[in-house]
């Protein structure tokens, strides 16, 4: 029986969101945007600014963006792919929104990033602080854009 997969992405400026189809569409996954609930504005994500959102959001640990919607059925799912861009050099909030919402035990979860300055970062490390009951938590990887041989040789060792 084939792996159901899921794609989730969450993409401040598009990025993200290309790489994620990108990815769906060559590991014949189902693909989800996470909305925040209150769209971020330009001068939100202004990170030049102490007092933008996203600034204010990356300081508080504890904070947790609302998202718009939901998976209609995380359970069907057996791999959860995730996409992030890179803030302050791990997972923006909303990241740690999605993850907690759902119960994902018994899942893989594949995280990769894109990001204009660093890789990764301590994404790997602090996302799994809060995330409990997942089985195989695979390396994360940064993709800045959708290059369809990249993706698919990161597939075939993410995904063996």
């Amino acid at each position: 029986m084939a792996k159901k997969i899921l794609v989730a992405v969450f993409s401040a400026s598009g990025v993200t969101k290309r790489v994620g189809k990108e990815i769906a569409r060559i590991a014949g996954g189902d693909f989800f945007e996470i909305i925040p609930k209150e769209p971020y504005s330009g001068a939100d994500l202004n990170w030049t600014d102490k007092h933008s959102r996203s600034t204010l959001e990356m300081k508080d640990k504890t904070a947790r963006p609302e998202i718009a919607s939901a998976v209609a059925d995380m359970d069907s799912y057996d791999t959860v792919i995730v996409g992030f861009p890179i803030w302050w050099g791990v997972a923006p909030r909303i990241i740690e929104t999605f993850l907690e919402s759902y119960d994902l035990s018994g899942k893989t979860i594949v995280p990769f990033c894109t990001s204009g300055g660093s890789g990764v970062g301590r994404s790997d490390t602090e996302l799994h602080k809060n995330v409990s009951g997942i089985v195989h938590w695979e390396k994360g990887i940064q993709i800045n854009r959708p290059d369809e041989k990249e993706i698919e040789k990161w597939l075939e060792a993410a995904l063996k």
